[in-house]
């Protein structure tokens, strides 16, 4: 079995994501931004990451998963977010990269809390609602993805992998 693990990230957050996915895989595999992804056709398996930007995936990222998430494809997605993973608008933002990526067979998802952005910080305290300023003003993102992110990043790479290993053979 043959795997990519491709990102796009702005920040550094998802691109560490990635990282540990990658760790985390057994068998042969290959990692590299989804910018210099040409053909993914030889891939049994890919692992797409992205950040979240504006509640969900921007549209490079609508582009990237259409264009890899095709009929039949295994896909696992990766995405980070600022917001801790249990606030409740979450789920939804997470359900619109699950929407883009609907025309393949995905096989996992992960999600987890990245740092936010200084620059997005500026422009949401000035430009941002009440709400999105609280958000600023109440911000747990310094720091993340922590380690224990990061661990499950690596179990959730294994574990995709080892299934689809399972059910491949």
């Amino acid at each position: 079995m043959k795997t990519l693990v491709a990102y796009s990230s702005s920040t550094g957050n998802t691109r560490k994501v990635a990282e540990a996915i990658f760790a985390g895989i057994p068998g042969e595999k290959e990692i590299r931004p989804l910018n210099e992804v040409r053909d993914a056709g030889p891939y049994d398996l890919l692992f797409l990451g992205f950040p979240t930007h504006r509640f969900g995936p921007d549209k490079k990222a609508e582009q990237a998963i259409r264009k890899h998430c095709t009929s039949g494809r295994k896909v696992a997605l990766f995405v980070t977010h600022a917001a801790p993973e249990e606030a409740p608008e979450v789920p939804e933002w997470m359900r619109k990269f699950r929407d883009a990526a609907s025309a393949a067979d995905l096989v996992g998802f992960f999600d987890c809390q990245g740092q936010m952005a200084s620059g997005v910080k500026t422009m949401l305290r000035i430009f941002g609602s009440r709400k999105l300023k609280e958000g600023v003003r109440n911000d747990t993102s310094q720091g993340k993805p922590d380690e224990m992110r990061l661990q499950r990043a690596r179990e959730f790479g294994k574990g995709v992998a080892e299934k689809f290993g399972k059910e491949a053979s």
